[in-house]
């Protein structure tokens, strides 16, 4: 009985709220509170207002502030192509490549500790000219001292003096001259290419073009020795009958043996470091 009583009151109680509702609106509206705009908008993630975090600049040091950040950004996002395009990056990695495919090993040494390699031989390589264009560029911009123009021109320069000399090393300065007639038209007979009319973009794509020719003559050298041993070994076992068993299955282990006591991994790195210019 008690339970049924309870019912019915809870019952009574929400027909008379609907009720007043219908009847009086305007006073049910009333007693709700307002909705803020912050709550009424869809921001389930809970996203940070970044204009509370970096207002924009009302003088000249945020506005220097706002252009070092903008430059910084660029620079990161265009850090993985400058890398690959204008370094020595390609030259080793394409080499390293190119000695586990002449062992005969596919997956080993892996792809991550290949790339690792190369990054640190990169690093080695390029730190006289990054060092450089840290000292003539990016300490001066920084302090406030050299303009963002200026800072960009001086920078550079490091960097096109070593493509410069990479292509010059390795005679492949008519990739130099292709690219730049193509862009600027031919040039007359008998005249001589400045490099102060060499555009970026003409020189970074003649380095790569010298780059990949570098490495596949490297890589090529390299091939040699591991084909005279599978040539070697392919033509005994043709010569004992064998024809089923591949050739390749008995010729790693001697390559991998040839390989390790001619300190095959020193030769190669050691000539990568010093085929730099």
């Amino acid at each position: 009985m008690d339970m049924r009583h309870g019912c019915r009151r809870a019952t009574i109680s929400a027909l008379t709220a609907c009720a007043a509702v219908a009847f009086y609106p305007h006073s049910s509206r009333a007693q709700t509170p307002p909705v803020s705009p912050a709550a009424a908008i869809d921001n389930p993630l809970g996203i940070p207002d970044l204009t509370q975090m970096a207002p924009p600049a009302a003088d000249g040091k945020g506005m220097s502030a706002s252009l070092r950040i903008l430059v910084v950004m660029t620079v990161l996002m265009l850090a993985p192509s400058i890398l690959i395009m204008m370094t020595s990056f390609t030259r080793i990695m394409i080499v390293l490549a190119l000695l586990r495919q002449a062992i005969g090993t596919q997956q080993l040494p892996p792809g991550q500790v290949l790339v690792g390699l190369a990054l640190i031989m990169t690093m080695l390589t390029m730190a006289p000219t990054w060092q450089k264009m840290k000292k003539d560029a990016v300490d001066p911009y920084l302090d406030g001292k050299m303009a963002q123009a200026d800072a960009l021109d001086r920078g550079s320069a490091p960097l096109r003096q070593f493509m410069f000399r990479q292509i010059e090393a390795s005679g492949n300065e008519e990739g130099v001259y292709l690219f730049s007639e193509y862009v600027h038209g031919p040039l007359p007979a008998g005249a001589r290419l400045e490099r102060e009319k060499v555009g970026m973009a003409e020189l970074t794509s003649a380095f790569v073009l010298s780059e990949l020719k570098t490495s596949f003559v490297m890589g090529f050298k390299i091939y040699l020795p591991f084909l005279v041993i599978d040539m070697v070994i392919a033509s005994i076992l043709i010569s004992m009958g064998m024809m089923m068993l591949p050739p390749v299955l008995i010729s790693l282990p001697f390559k991998l043996m040839l390989f390790v006591l001619a300190d095959g991994w020193g030769l190669v790195v050691g000539s990568l470091l010093h085929s730099f210019a």
